[in-house]
């Protein structure tokens, strides 16, 4: 005799009951991301908020101190700030002077005169963050395979990042002029000088991330110490690399800032603000505009690299 087979069939999925009895399909969980567009708009809108409340305890400080004599009221205790025309102008006469000539015998507006200078110190930071980067790039590349030289050299590199800056540049512009080298080349150097260290660190940890067991497996399948590089390390230190560069695009811009106030240069942001400071009696929302644009210049400058990063990194995978 032989035995039958029933056939069998698999219970199906139940899931919670409808109220007609019937039974539902689970649906998938929302991540709870916001979308890449409506997240950009946001950041765009927090961005103006923060620039308005800014304006807004600026000009409030002003009128409280204005009315109270820049003295806390009920107290004796004067104000840090004082809030005369001259210590402090109206949010609306810095943006006003903007469009107003920046000297008497030039009719150019103020604001086509600092952008012009402004895009001098950023190509001096431009140069400055690519050689600082490229020198960064290479010691951490250096200090991942030569481990003695490592904690040989980290930290002088430590060390060399707690000398002020304005007892560094001077050295490095006497030095550039020495050498028969134009005064933007200082300029940059005092900018890559800033740029290389936290480049450095960020790619030298970025290239120790990738687990022990995946350095085991490709040691496993007989692969050199530059293939494990470049297949393995690199692509684990990008995010790192990225954000060693966002550090070092901030820093760059300090230094090309700082070092044209050193090298003589006649041209750049830094040159400005120098000059606008000495006459600051006859314009005090100059010195204050020409702030204003490099701080602006300095935020592009960095969310141009973050757009760069994102870029680069669209198709990691991102848990």
């Amino acid at each position: 005799m032989t035995a039958t087979r029933t056939p069998t069939t698999s219970a199906p999925e139940v899931g919670p009951a409808g109220p007609a009895g019937q039974v539902e399909r689970a649906t998938p969980r929302r991540s709870g991301r916001l979308p890449a567009a409506r997240k950009r708009v946001l950041n765009v809108v927090g961005a103006v908020l923060v620039v308005a409340v800014l304006a807004g305890l600026w000009e409030g400080y002003k009128a409280l101190g204005r009315a109270a004599g820049d003295v806390v009221p009920g107290t004796r205790i004067a104000f840090p700030v004082a809030t005369d025309d001259l210590s402090m102008p109206h949010v609306w006469s810095i943006l006003g002077a903007l469009v107003e000539p920046a000297r008497r015998s030039d009719p150019t507006a103020l604001g086509s005169y600092l952008l012009g200078e402004t895009g001098v110190t950023l190509r001096e930071a431009f140069y400055g963050l690519v050689a600082g980067s490229s020198l960064g790039l290479l010691l951490a590349v250096l200090f991942l395979h030569v481990v003695p030289l490592s904690k040989g050299l980290m930290p002088w590199l430590v060390a060399s990042q707690t000398v002020p800056l304005v007892a560094i540049a001077p050295m490095i512009v006497i030095w550039g002029g020495k050498a028969g080298a134009p005064p933007w080349v200082a300029v940059t150097g005092i900018a890559a000088y800033l740029a290389f260290f936290p480049v450095t660190i960020n790619t030298l940890r970025g290239l120790k991330s990738p687990p022990k067991v995946q350095l085991e497996f490709m040691r496993s399948v007989g692969a050199g110490r530059w293939q494990v590089l470049g297949w393995l390390r690199i692509p684990a230190a990008l995010p790192f690399v990225f954000a060693g560069l966002r550090l070092a695009a901030t820093a760059s811009v300090v230094g090309a800032i700082v070092g044209e106030l050193s090298a003589g240069t006649g041209r750049g942001i830094g040159r400005a603000i120098l000059t606008f400071a000495y006459y600051y009696s006859n314009g005090p929302e100059k010195l204050y505009a020409a702030v204003l644009v490099a701080a602006a210049a300095g935020i592009v400058f960095v969310q141009s690299l973050a757009l760069i990063e994102r870029l680069a990194l669209r198709h990691r995978h991102t848990p």
